[in-house]
């Protein structure tokens, strides 16, 4: 099995991914991603207890419990650039031995929750409200799909 260079995953002096400043284990299988940093900290004051805490740019991370279901939340920034780096740390931490570089055998899937805006208000629509479309992605929403279409047909 090929080794991952160093170049294409870079791990820091803490032995965390370099984007998230996050270990493997100091991420829960449950994952809850929102935009906005400060909305880390307006997740997390709901856990019972948290273990972990960790900060890098506008990535902001917490790791926890609500009961015994652990939980992670994190903050993406916005944009499709910022989502891609997120979700591919976030594979890596999940799916990569940081020792040999190499890919896992063993591959793990984490249950990755949005938290966020709906990018705009309408006035039928009010402030506050719970919405839930029947189809949604970040990917759909923030035009990564259509970026990646795009580029695929060049």
């Amino acid at each position: 099995m090929a080794r991952i260079a160093e170049s294409e995953l870079i791990i820091n002096t803490r032995g965390a991914v370099y984007h998230l400043d996050l270990r493997p284990e100091e991420l829960a299988d449950t994952v809850i991603t929102v935009g906005d940093p400060d909305r880390v900290a307006e997740v997390s004051k709901h856990f019972d207890r948290i273990e972990a805490k960790c900060r890098h740019r506008e990535f902001i991370t917490h790791t926890g419990y609500v009961g015994k279901k652990r939980i992670t939340v994190l903050s993406s920034g916005i944009g499709p650039d910022n989502i891609d780096i997120v979700i591919n740390e976030l594979d890596a931490l999940a799916n990569i031995d940081f020792e040999t570089r190499q890919i896992k055998p063993k591959l793990r899937s984490l249950n990755i929750i949005r938290l966020g805006t709906s990018g705009s208000l309408q006035a039928d629509i009010p402030v506050d409200l719970f919405v839930w479309p029947k189809l949604h992605t970040d990917l759909v929403v923030d035009n990564l799909l259509h970026f990646l279409s795009h580029r695929t047909q060049r």
